[in-house]
């Protein structure tokens, strides 16, 4: 079997370590990487909580081998925030109250950035599918629909004004 090497870009910062061909790239990334904003709950792909962006995709980190992530580019919830700065999205999860234990947060951070991005205007029925595919024990949703919907609208306010 042996170790392979391993070549990942994460958050725009190269690492090369050695893996098991056995090893998920979630473990990877918190054991190898020591990012450890990824979350492992399931290791099913049930839960979104390993939620990562590979090559401009969401994808459950832990249904993923470390070696088949060789050579790509890879988010974690580490690289949303720029110079300290949240993104409007976690701004508005702070703000509507989309968290409370939070161990769910970064996969649906990662999840929604991805959706946003392909979908900048979501129904409230589509966010709503968007997250059915994660689960959270503490908030009951409220918060991180309320979250997610006024990313969508201060969007739409930036856009009407950059546009003016």
């Amino acid at each position: 079997m042996g170790v392979h090497q391993i070549r990942l870009t994460i958050n725009g910062k190269t690492f090369v370590e050695e893996a098991e061909p056995r090893m998920l790239l979630s473990d990877f990334i918190r054991e190898n990487c020591g990012l450890t904003g990824t979350h492992v709950g399931c290791e099913h792909g049930v839960c979104g909580a390993c939620t990562v962006i590979v090559n401009g995709s969401a994808v459950r980190s832990c249904l993923m081998f470390a070696v088949q992530a060789d050579g790509e580019e890879i988010q974690t919830v580490e690289g949303l925030s720029q110079n300290g700065e949240l993104t409007p999205l976690q701004q508005n999860f702070k703000e509507c109250h989309g968290l409370q234990c939070g161990f769910c947060t970064p996969g649906i951070l990662m999840s929604t950035s991805d959706y946003l991005a392909k979908n900048p205007e979501p129904s409230k029925k589509e966010i709503k599918e968007m997250l059915s595919g994660h689960l959270c024990r503490c908030t009951g949703y409220d918060g991180i629909l309320k979250a997610i919907q006024k990313t969508v609208e201060d969007n739409k306010e930036t856009i009407l004004i950059e546009g003016s």
